[in-house]
């Protein structure tokens, strides 16, 4: 199987299905939000859907060109429902969800490299990698989104804390990447 093609029914194997789970799952937060411990649940179930889907692709020998690409889409799609929901209900500001996006915006290019290099995606399936410091900033981000779902105050040192671990994940995420540029040539 060619990790550089596209195909449309790699989106119906069992790691694109969860990846496009947290398509609808973006959709029970923004009607869930105001009932924390249902919209805490809903974040659970995107985070479980966000491991399960990169881990079933490794060891079931489904990571395809498609899945590398809907991954990170379906996770920025849910993210940025999710942010866009607490600034509108008053929960967070535009300044903090910029801060907790950290990671995003500097990953947003390297999601385009690999949406439109094959080499990218092929690599990335020769070579998944989990990415320890990716993890704890996502892990950040929830922690404190759920703070902010029930009211609590969401202290400033947490914000800078999750933008510091987002800064560095993107940066390990930018290295990798140009080993990869450099080590494929």
């Amino acid at each position: 199987m060619s990790m550089g093609v596209y195909r449309a029914r790699d989106l119906i194997n069992g790691p694109s299905l969860l990846s496009l789970a947290r398509l609808p799952l973006a959709v029970a937060f923004v009607l869930s939000v105001n009932y924390p411990i249902a919209a805490l649940g809903v974040l659970a179930l995107a985070a479980l859907s966000d491991v399960a889907d990169g881990w079933l692709a490794r060891t079931t020998g489904q990571a395809t060109a498609t899945g590398a690409a809907i991954d990170p889409i379906t996770d920025k799609i849910f993210v940025l429902t999710v942010v866009v929901t607490l600034i509108v209900v008053g929960r967070l500001s535009v300044l903090d969800v910029l801060l907790l996006s950290t990671r995003e915006l500097g990953e947003l290019p390297l999601v385009v490299w690999l949406a439109s290099s094959q080499r990218a995606r092929r690599h990335k399936r020769e070579y998944p990698q989990a990415n320890i410091v990716g993890k704890l900033a996502t892990t950040m981000q929830f922690v404190t989104v759920g703070t902010a779902l029930f009211g609590w105050a969401v202290s400033g040192v947490m914000i800078a804390l999750t933008a510091l671990a987002g800064a560095i994940a993107a940066a390990s995420y930018w290295a990798r990447s140009i080993r990869v540029l450099r080590d494929s040539k």
